[in-house]
């Protein structure tokens, strides 16, 4: 068989390989898109969706993170309900953990709850499989209200009030929830 151009054959056996070897590299897990954002992207993020950078967003990042891990969870697979402890001036860290795993109020898979989270807690975050199954339930405890305070008081740049709340000891407890 005569053609004019004999070589397109071969760039399309050669696009094909890739293709197939690029396909394989995929669903091997050896070619997969960072998901971790850097502190400087996460206050970027917070401040942009939230309108400011307190240390109520990185509460709510860790604790957003922290599901992904134990649920081994992609971005938009998980929603959240958040219960905002009485006193608390403001359910912010939600924003934080709507960024970390994806979700948002316009999908249905994030809500701040009408009720207050117990006495004694800063919040109550519960963290499900958006397809169902079991979930975790975060506690922060009311005790963290003032670190977190002294945090937005005394340190003024974003990136250093998001440092100081990730190392904080004790932020949160887990629990597993049917």
């Amino acid at each position: 068989m005569f053609s004019l151009f004999p070589h397109t054959k071969t760039i399309d056996m050669a696009v094909r390989i890739l293709r197939s070897l690029l396909s394989a590299l995929l669903l091997a897990g050896l070619i997969l898109p960072a998901r971790a954002e850097t502190p400087e992207e996460w206050v970027k993020l917070g401040a942009r969706v939230h309108g400011g950078f307190g240390s109520f967003i990185p509460v709510g990042i860790r604790i957003g993170e922290d599901a992904m891990k134990r649920l081994d969870a992609k971005p938009r697979e998980l929603s959240v309900v958040f219960y905002q402890g009485d006193g608390v001036p403001c359910p912010c860290s939600i924003d934080g953990v709507m960024l970390a795993i994806g979700a948002s109020p316009g999908q249905g898979s994030a809500q701040v709850a009408a009720e207050k989270s117990p006495p004694g807690t800063f919040a109550v975050v519960v963290i499900r499989p958006r397809k169902g199954g079991d979930g975790l339930k975060y506690t922060v405890p009311i005790s963290q209200l003032p670190k977190l305070g002294q945090i937005n008081s005394t340190i003024q740049d974003p990136l250093a009030r998001f440092n100081a709340v990730m190392v904080l000891p004790d932020l949160f407890t887990v629990e597993p929830v049917k």
